[in-house]
Formats: structure tokens, sequence, C-alpha cells
């Protein structure tokens, strides 16, 4: 390689290396960001590893139902469920995002897709949904728990899901509803940077 072809490369390898730092400062920023929005509060009754039993107040949600398959489902889900949090085909005040988002198989068919609502809301003053958006009160439940890293397409959930269910079989808990998938961070953060759960409810 001529000298000038050198320098050519050396330059290439530094701006590929500066837009790599620069990609991963802005994820890094976002994860920050991500980490700081409101989460329920819940209570550990056990912990193993990355599997946990835990206690969750009641939760007022907004929650949509789309049909066809589950990847399908949480998109449109999502995507429903953002336009009434950022106000965008209604009246009145935005509602802040929290975490997680939360997936689960529909009772009548389809799939459930769940915001969280803030905690300062109620179910008389948060903001009226439309038709496609019921807002709806989680009792307080009991939830066997496996944390990990991955988005909602990760092949790994299914596994993830099986890795739970054994679990529960094992400390003979009984479930008392499908298996839920709870998602923590948006697109911006790199699959193997996004907390990812696997909820089981359980007596």
């Amino acid at each position: 390689m001529t000298e000038a072809g050198k320098r050519g490369s050396g330059r290439r390898r530094l701006a590929y290396g500066a837009a790599g730092a620069v990609a991963l400062l802005g994820a890094g920023w976002f994860l920050y960001r991500e980490r700081s929005v409101e989460k329920p509060n819940y209570r550990i009754i056990e912990e193993d590893g990355d599997f946990e039993l835990r206690d969750y107040p009641a939760l007022l949600v907004a929650e949509t139902v789309v049909q066809g398959d589950r990847e399908h489902g949480l998109d449109q889900g999502f995507a429903r469920l953002a336009d009434y949090i950022f106000a965008r085909h209604r009246e009145g005040e935005k509602v802040a995002m929290t975490a997680p988002v939360l997936s689960s198989p529909a009772p009548g068919g389809g799939w459930l897709t769940r915001f969280v609502m803030p905690a300062y809301y109620t179910a008389d003053s948060v903001p009226e949904p439309g038709t496609d958006i019921r807002i709806a009160t989680i009792p307080p439940r009991r939830v066997a728990a496996l944390r990990f890293h991955g988005g909602p397409v990760s092949a790994a959930l299914g596994a993830r899901e099986a890795q739970l269910e054994s679990w529960v079989g094992a400390k003979k808990l009984k479930p008392t509803g499908p298996a839920e998938r709870a998602f923590y961070n948006s697109e911006r953060i790199p699959g193997p940077l996004r907390r990812a759960e696997v909820l089981i409810p359980v007596e």
C-alpha cells in the first residue's frame, strides 16, 4: 500500500472509531434517561439469582388488544397506546412514559399490551382514552419473575419463559394466569443492554 493509501486507511479507522464512540455515548445517554422513568414499586419476597418472587400493589393501566401474532400485536398495541399517552389524537395533557410495557395473550384471543399509568393518576383523573383503549386496574398480586437482557423480538423469549415455568414448578407455586413479557427500554437501546423480564402471576 502506498503512503497516501496508508494515511487514508488510518483516517477511515479514526472516523469509524469516532462514530462508534458517539453511538455508544448516545446509547448510554438514552439508557440513563430510560432508567430514570417511573416504574411500579414491588416487594421482593424471594431472590434466586435472576429469579424473583414479588408482591405488586394494584396498578392502574391503559390497555389495548390487537389481533394477529405476538410481534404484530405488540407493535400495534404499543403504537396505539403511545398515541394515547402523547395526546396525538385527543385533547388534554400528555401522560408521562413509564416502564415496563407489558405484553401477554388476551383472554378472548389476540395480544394484550399494557402501559402502567404514573402513580399520581387515579381512574377518575387519567385522561379519557379512545374506543380501542381501556383504563383498568390490575389488582394486587404475587408474581414470579425472570430478569434478562433482550428486546421484544429476541429468540430467547420462549426459552426464558420455559425457564421461569420450570422454576415456578420447582417452587410448587400455582400460576393464576398466562406468562407476561415486560420490556423496559426503547429500540434506541442496543438489544444486549435492554432490560426485559418474563412474569407469571401465582397464588
